[in-house]
């Protein structure tokens, strides 16, 4: 699919769905447990219902019973062997999570793929780690990616972990409590810290008891059980992230609703970031309103925060100066290498930027309306379709299909606030 876009004025208010991060964590957390958990305002999307499969097949019971609750029976701590493949498509989050849980099986072999882009992304790491704590676990094509096939049980010890992405550190804490005996980890490398935080108040939410020193070690005691948990999922401050930059363009003017900053969702600091561009930024009791002005380029620490990449990189276009995206190369990891993606894509936008190592440097730049490759990655889609809507022409960008794996109701959500935006299938363009 190619979604098409044009200029226009956005205005209005937006309700922000579910994090993604934190239903996977919960449908995992639920699995694991004893009992019924109930799961309040969940995101259904492509990303979220991957891990619910992914756990059905590790033997819990998911009850969709409506998109706004979901009853899942967890196995209390011991999952069953699959009787087919796992598939967790584009989920990323997923196969790092359910191979740790499948490192819990007492007998048989779990087997996990996905996509072309799950089949690329590293797991290696993680995989050394589980391995070094009693597991059974191997890449079948011997190079550190999926298909993995899994058999446990995690018995214990000490393992070192370098977590270029934190979802291997979160795999380990989520799983560790179910081993035979105590886990100690070391872990010297950690990118996307608050992520780790979203995992830890899971894990104190179900009674989960570990020690810490700070998050560079960590001992786990084994043999604990996961209490069932009924929860509302907070909304999802990367999915607003489109919104919040949106509202810094031109004369836009979004108020984002749903937001909890108590949570310790990394991507609220966005709202920090575009204060510090110059966006006007207003806090009230119903939202969060960003409203466009003049707009500064700035240096932004994105190692917290790497899916906020692809939107900053369009904000930093309309900004004055130089924007400095450093300090996220975990960015070049993600569903695609966002970091070259939006680099290739902008440049024939007409941006000026510049690819680093770890980001992007982008000088003020006149966009320009062009065909762009949305590279299959849901949030290089949202990024580029924002941009689409402040500049003049029309826009096209392939592969929106995307926007599903976390926000299936983006298109939506900005034709509300009167963007010019609407999908049309690959053979509609060819005719």
């Amino acid at each position: 699919m190619r979604l098409i876009g044009e200029q226009s004025r956005l205005q209005g208010s937006v309700d922000i769905p579910g994090s993604k991060s934190h239903t996977i964590r919960a449908v995992a957390v639920a699995s694991l447990a004893d009992g019924e958990s109930r799961i309040e305002a969940p995101l259904a999307s492509a990303d979220t219902l991957a891990a619910v499969e992914a756990y059905t097949g590790l033997g819990a019971t998911v009850d969709r019973q409506s998109d706004f609750c979901w009853v899942i029976r967890g196995t209390g701590g011991r999952p069953k062997a699959p009787d087919n493949v796992i598939d967790v498509k584009n989920s990323g989050t997923s196969l790092r999570l359910a191979v740790g849980s499948a490192s819990l099986l007492d007998v048989g072999q779990a087997v996990f793929t996905g996509d072309d882009q799950i089949r690329r992304r590293p797991i290696g790491p993680l995989v050394r780690s589980l391995n070094d704590l009693g597991a059974s676990v191997n890449c079948t094509r011997g190079n550190g990616c999926a298909p993995v096939v899994v058999s446990g049980r995690l018995k214990g010890g000490k393992t070192r972990i370098e977590a270029v992405t934190s979802q291997f550190l979160s795999s380990l804490l989520l799983n560790c409590p179910l081993a035979d005996g105590a886990c100690e980890i070391d872990v010297p490398v950690l990118n996307e810290q608050p992520y780790v935080h979203v995992t830890l108040a899971w894990l104190d939410r179900c009674g989960i008891q570990l020690e810490r020193d700070e998050l560079r070690h960590f001992r786990i005691p084994g043999g604990q059980r996961y209490k069932p948990v009924h929860v509302r999922v907070p909304a999802d401050f990367s999915s607003a992230t489109f919104f919040l930059a949106a509202g810094a363009l031109g004369d836009n003017d979004i108020l984002v609703k749903g937001l909890d900053f108590n949570d310790p969702q990394g991507d609220k600091a966005v709202v920090d970031f575009l204060r510090q561009m110059g966006a006007r930024i207003d806090m009230g009791p119903d939202g969060v309103r960003v409203r466009g002005g003049q707009l500064t380029g700035c240096e932004l620490d994105l190692n917290a925060t790497p899916d906020a990449l692809p939107m900053l990189a369009v904000v930093g276009c309309f900004a004055r100066g130089q924007t400095r995206l450093v300090n996220v190369p975990q960015a070049r990891l993600k569903e695609t290498d966002r970091i070259a993606a939006m680099r290739a894509e902008l440049s024939k936008m007409g941006a000026k930027i510049t690819e680093r190592p770890d980001g992007l440097v982008i000088e003020e730049s006149n966009l320009r309306s062009a065909t762009v490759e949305g590279h299959y990655d849901h949030r290089v889609v949202m990024a580029l379709a924002v941009a689409a809507t402040a500049i003049s022409g029309q826009t096209r960008i392939t592969t929106a299909e995307a926007v599903a794996v976390t926000f299936p109701t983006f298109l939506a959500g900005m034709s509300a606030l009167g963007g010019k935006l609407r999908m049309a299938s690959d053979e509609a363009q060819l005719s």
